[in-house]
């Protein structure tokens, strides 16, 4: 009777034993969420209907009513009014400006209060840049001008409404309680900050 055969065993490479198994790098998570939030709000700014600037020999009086579909800071919003965009300056009141302390938080503060809302708004003139002036007032029934100014998020802009002694109050009461930008000893104004950035830059 034949013997059987005897396969040889396969021989283990003892260095092999201690060799770390090669890891899959992945994307930092701290890297992760700037990247994944960008691209949303490149694909959202996309979504976003676009709609035609009104003509300034168009711009509304009175009162009207409309969608907020755009926020460039804490006192400027863009308002539907007949399927055109309204720049809306807020009146009776000033916000600090994008590179100053707080202009970022204003602006928060104007986009979650009615970004995407209907808002009513008393229209009280139109400016030199196209733009109307305006009281904006919520869905609830809040003025935006006043909230702004009650939580310590902008000056009452006394210069062009030097008779309003509502925002006078609020303003006084936000600094009594250090809200907002009155939190810093010394806020600068951000009329007073726009004069500085234009003598920097050599413009009267």
């Amino acid at each position: 009777m034949p013997k059987p055969i005897s396969m040889p065993k396969p021989r283990c490479d003892p260095t092999m034993r201690h060799r770390p198994r090669p890891r899959t790098r992945f994307v930092s998570k701290r890297l992760l969420l700037p990247v994944i939030i960008l691209i949303a709000g490149l694909l959202m700014s996309r979504l976003q209907p676009r709609y035609p600037a009104l003509a300034p020999s168009d711009l509304p009086y009175g009162t009207f009513s409309g969608k907020v579909v755009g926020v460039a800071d804490g006192d400027t919003i863009d308002v539907l009014y007949k399927n055109a965009e309204v720049k809306v300056r807020l009146f009776g009141v000033d916000c600090p400006e994008k590179d100053q302390a707080y202009g970022s938080r204003a602006t928060r503060f104007t986009s979650d209060m009615v970004f995407g809302e209907t808002v009513n708004v008393d229209v009280r003139d139109h400016d030199r840049y196209g733009r109307v002036v305006a009281w904006v007032t919520s869905p609830d029934g809040k003025s935006l001008n006043e909230e702004l100014v009650r939580a310590g998020m902008a000056w009452w802009y006394e210069h062009y409404d030097p008779d309003d002694t509502r925002l006078s109050k609020l303003q006084d009461e936000a600094r009594n309680a250090a809200r907002g930008l009155w939190a810093d000893k010394n806020p600068m104004p951000p009329w007073d900050f726009r004069k500085v950035e234009r003598n920097a830059r050599g413009v009267p």
